[in-house]
């Protein structure tokens, strides 16, 4: 009876990440640099937040949107940190985690045959959601633009169908950002045109060598603007899953239809979490962000010294390095890696087949893993001849 499923559904596939991430899983004696998971615990003030929570009883639902609380700690953290106003009241929704903050936006805003403007290499994550919404995704290669989207690719995209552009920054799997003068290009082309822009900024916490720049801070666009962002990466709560979305309140309003049917509200719990992080914890991941920053340098060091072509990202915790490659697929790269070198990274197809060629990075590791692994990778470089293919 398989013919009888949702055929949106079987046209989907499970995460590249996801599927390699399994498959080494299997192995041993593999050093894994694959998955975007932070090494680092939960601040203890935080997890006692959700104790107490547990101990005097908010264990009931919330109110859909999210308790009132937490939504005005969200507005004054981006009021303070990114100097964008929202209204907790109306203009913010607290969520099961940003991938279902994405899923409510693609399924509020798409009609069957809308496009989404994607610059790829991307995060698999968003593709399925816009298939399920029956929409159609347009990938503009930023391969050779430093992994940004550029004003004229932008244009040269943009179609009458075009209903959104995704803008995720610092960038899952390459970690460019976008500074204030580079936004300014591309709002100028989307100011007078009725294209939402989705900006997927869960790890604008993690930047490193200029300060994270909100392109809701437009007015130009902010009334079009879509914000998502979350705890998981700026505090380590990714089990938690807490996200939310900012936007105007003609927008929300609608999000929240969506959101409302799909789980009622998130965990009770982790928003009580998720409250002293954005209260008493704003400060938590200035210590990550100094040692993900140490540990960026090290690692682009050493990529370099191995002769590999790398852009050395501004945000996130991925290397998005390119690899000789002429007769072999990044995922045969991969396997061979695993296989030969002992070392886990991830196929970079797995984030769109503008990928092809590179592989993905993660440096969410502590120090002696990321030297092992490296040695690793510099040793399989060594002996083996990329360009001619797997022997």
């Amino acid at each position: 009876m398989e013919h009888l499923l949702n055929h949106q559904v079987k046209t989907i596939e499970i995460s590249g990440i996801r599927k390699f991430f399994n498959m080494v899983s299997k192995e041993e004696d593999i050093v894994s640099l694959t998955i975007g998971q932070p090494d680092f615990t939960t601040p203890e003030h935080i997890k006692e937040a959700a104790i107490n929570a547990l101990h005097k009883n908010r264990t009931t639902y919330t109110t859909n949107a999210g308790i009132p609380e937490l939504r005005r700690a969200i507005a004054n953290y981006y009021e303070s940190s990114y100097q964008v106003s929202y209204q907790p009241e109306t203009e913010i929704i607290v969520t099961t985690g940003a991938s279902q903050a994405i899923d409510i936006v693609f399924r509020t805003i798409l009609n069957p045959g809308d496009e989404v403007i994607m610059p790829g290499p991307i995060y698999p994550g968003y593709e399925p959601l816009v298939t399920l919404a029956c929409g159609k995704v347009v990938h503009v290669d930023t391969t050779n633009q430093q992994f940004k989207l550029t004003k004229e690719a932008l244009l040269q995209a943009i179609t009458p169908k075009t209903k959104c552009v995704v803008l995720p920054y610092p960038s899952n799997p390459t970690g460019a950002s976008f500074t204030a003068t580079e936004l300014k290009a591309l709002v100028d082309v989307l100011k007078d045109k009725n294209i939402f822009i989705l900006a997927d900024e869960i790890y604008s916490e993690l930047s490193f060598d200029y300060d994270h720049v909100s392109i809701a801070s437009f007015k130009e666009v902010s009334d079009r603007t879509i914000v998502i962002n979350g705890v998981s990466k700026s505090h380590s709560m990714t089990g938690f899953r807490i996200g939310y979305v900012l936007a105007p309140s003609w927008i929300t309003t609608h999000l929240l239809k969506v959101h409302q049917y799909n789980v009622s509200c998130a965990s009770s719990i982790s928003q009580y979490a998720a409250l002293e992080a954005l209260t008493n914890g704003l400060n938590d991941s200035s210590k990550m962000r100094m040692e993900y920053q140490t540990r960026r340098d090290y690692v682009y060091q050493r990529l370099i010294e191995m002769g590999l072509e790398v852009n050395k990202p501004n945000g996130a915790f991925y290397f998005f390095p390119k690899f000789p490659l002429k007769n072999m697929t990044s995922f045969a790269l991969g396997v061979d890696l695993v296989r030969k070198g002992k070392v886990a990274l991830v196929p970079g197809d797995s984030f769109s087949p503008i990928g092809q060629g590179y592989m993905r990075l993660s440096y969410a590791y502590d120090k002696i893993t990321l030297e092992e692994g490296l040695n690793r990778l510099e040793r399989y470089l060594q002996n083996n001849d990329l360009e001619g293919g797997i022997q």
